[in-house]
């Protein structure tokens, strides 16, 4: 139980540590946040569109950070680290930023979310996931949910720590609108199955879906 109750209070600082990050670096395009503890030191590298703008003017950003963080959690010694996202495509939390601000200037919703898995598919993913749960339509239309699925994503088990997910509401004029985002990795290794190469796309996700 000890053990069990150590891992639900690391993942509760990690949740609480990525939205602290998330209000804080949001202009400088926050996407996720890997901790790693050992006795000497807790490292936190932050995963951005824009290093530059966590560094800061002579460090200034990542230290107040730093201390941000240090005070606020409890955390002894956290050092923090800053890496670019290589291909924002393949991040859950962009990828839902983007479906989110989408749907705020009045995109089709099933059209958009077709070509973002599209998308994120292109570019090497070996499974991908988005699920829209709101006011998907105009004023006074019912609450409902389009989800897209495509290529290997396991729903349970174990395996489901490999897969990359976030959440990030969106708020368009007539209701908000909840959007989930997973993302199997180009490379991801599952253990008991074959390995999964780049998933062909079917048919019906050639051209744009109306």
């Amino acid at each position: 139980m000890v053990i069990e109750r150590k891992f639900i209070d690391d993942l509760m600082i990690k949740n609480n540590i990525t939205k602290f990050l998330q209000k804080k670096l949001s202009r400088a395009g926050f996407s996720r946040v890997d901790i790693q503890k050992t006795p000497v030191i807790t490292r936190i590298t932050v995963y951005v569109t824009n290093p530059g703008k966590v560094i800061g003017r002579g460090g200034e950003t990542i230290n107040s950070l730093t201390e941000g963080i240090k005070k606020k959690f409890n955390i002894d010694n956290p050092q923090i680290s800053v890496a670019e996202v290589q291909n924002e495509k393949l991040e859950p939390r962009l990828v839902a930023k983007y479906i989110a601000n989408s749907l705020e200037r009045g995109v089709n919703a099933r059209r958009l979310l077709h070509s973002t898995i599209r998308e994120i598919m292109s570019n090497g993913a070996l499974g991908a996931e988005i699920i829209a749960t709101g006011k998907l339509a105009a004023k006074g239309a019912k609450a409902k949910q389009i989800k897209i699925r495509l290529g290997y994503l396991p729903k349970a088990g174990h395996v489901t720590t490999l897969i990359d997910a976030a959440n990030v509401a969106s708020y368009p004029k007539y209701g908000a609108i909840g959007i989930k985002v997973r993302i199997a990795q180009p490379g991801t290794k599952f253990p008991s199955t074959k390995a999964v190469s780049k998933v062909e796309l079917p048919k019906s996700f050639a051209t744009d879906q109306k």
